[in-house]
């Protein structure tokens, strides 16, 4: 058996007014979504677990069949697995983001100005991160030495802390949601043994205040009219997650198709293989080398996922034209070419495949990981809308691949994780009645 997935990264939404009172979903011109609601049948699945934000590492995380409160530890150890940092079970990682904060004697001195600095390049990222990992241990050697620095993609790095301290305790936000306010409220910080680390955290950050301002590359940023980068920022710690595998859980080899390190890192961490794809991380993102990288690992794995980002991104800003086009050229570039080439696999059912031979058979899913709501420019842990097709699956009330007829089916999961062990084995003749408790 052949299987599919395309996540549709912030795909679901709120009706808006400026589109009839219609979600983006149901504007959007989605014929292969549409056909694969109407092929096999409708559901809602919630993704975000009571109590967790619905961030798009936990809810591709529940979606790819693992418990984020059993798995997640942090956004920074799914970055670090992706890039290969390597951590013991006792080391934490950080986010190391590069910050504008208002500077002294300014009007907005003290305010968190920038969570992502202007037009930084990969390249001077990477330096202010050198420069200012030297500038510490020459400062704090001692404190430096079980102190690694990994340079990230964009304007985040990772730190690794292998001292054997821990972190366990410690509070810390992330730069967006201090955007805005006051960042000297929203430290790190813990109380009793978490406060000796969370005060690890703030020296590094106010030496960081220290140093960047003056660096060479602020004084060209200036002149150029760029905001400088004048702070780090610490958060999403966390440990190594000890997960077991897809192939020892479901019995089946699984690709990633992802730009987002934090989707690649739980690919890897579940033991998927990455496959990078020239220009998905790009403004106009390439959705149809998705598309083609996703068909053709299909005939290497049992199981490609292609993570398709672009939609989230517009509604954050606001954006509802955008997202609209985006979900469109995510049907045309990425759900299309899939679904065509997991036809030509054949039915299982019925022992055919095109072109003659046995049917190996085939399944298809597509879902938004979470709604991300034009309105309010917020993320939301509604239960997102999914459609599912293909070999032994029975149509119940079929419909338009949207929140509203998802919501009118038959077949609503309760715990996200539980979802991907129905989309493999439910109704096949070897494994009938899986996922009963979470229906």
């Amino acid at each position: 058996m052949k299987y599919g997935i395309v996540i549709i990264d912030g795909g679901a939404d709120l009706p808006l007014a400026a589109l009839g009172n219609r979600t983006p979903l149901q504007a959007a011109r989605t014929p292969t979504m549409d056909a694969v609601a109407q092929l096999g049948r409708l559901g809602t699945v919630r993704t975000t677990p009571s109590g967790w934000p619905a961030d798009s590492d936990v809810c591709t995380m529940c979606l790819l069949g693992y418990d984020p409160t059993l798995y997640h530890t942090g956004r920074a150890p799914l970055e670090a697995a992706s890039l290969g940092v390597p951590m013991t079970t006792r080391a934490w990682a950080f986010h190391l983001h590069l910050v504008t904060v208002g500077e002294e004697g300014a009007a907005d001195e003290g305010m968190m100005l920038g969570h992502l600095a202007d037009a930084l390049t990969e390249t001077e990222a990477r330096a202010l991160t050198t420069d200012l990992a030297g500038y510490w241990r020459s400062e704090e050697w001692e404190l430096m030495t079980a102190l690694e620095i990994y340079p990230g993609t964009s304007n985040s790095s990772i730190l690794i802390d292998s001292s054997g301290r821990t972190y366990e305790g410690v509070k810390t936000v992330p730069p967006l949601k201090v955007l805005g306010h006051p960042w000297d409220v929203s430290l790190p910080e813990g109380e009793g043994p978490a406060k000796a680390s969370a005060d690890v955290l703030c020296r590094l950050m106010e030496m960081s205040a220290e140093f960047l301002p003056s660096h060479p590359l602020n004084a060209a940023r200036g002149a150029a009219g760029k905001r400088p980068v004048n702070m780090c920022w610490f958060c999403g710690q966390g440990t190594r997650p000890a997960m077991p595998t897809f192939a020892s859980r479901f019995g089946c080899r699984g690709a990633m198709v992802a730009c987002a390190e934090l989707i690649r890192g739980t690919a890897a961490l579940i033991g998927w293989e990455k496959l990078d794809v020239a220009g998905a991380a790009s403004q106009g993102r390439d959705y149809s080398g998705q598309g083609r990288a996703a068909c053709d690992a299909l005939d290497r794995f049992d199981v490609v996922c292609c993570h398709a980002e672009g939609p989230s991104q517009a509604a954050l800003v606001g954006d509802w034209k955008g997202k609209v086009a985006s979900i469109e050229a995510i049907d045309a570039g990425v759900a299309a070419p899939m679904l065509q080439k997991l036809m030509s696999f054949g039915d299982a059912e019925r022992g055919r495949r095109t072109g003659g031979g046995a049917g190996e058979g085939w399944r298809m899913l597509i879902l938004p990981d979470r709604y991300t709501l034009s309105p309010t420019r917020k993320q939301d842990a509604t239960p997102v809308p999914f459609a599912m097709a293909g070999s032994y699956v029975r149509a119940h009330r079929t419909g338009l691949f949207d929140e509203a007829h998802a919501g009118e089916a038959d077949l609503h999961i309760r715990n996200g994780h539980e979802l991907m062990e129905f989309f493999i084995s439910g109704g096949r003749a070897a494994a009938r009645g899986i996922a009963k408790g979470g229906r």
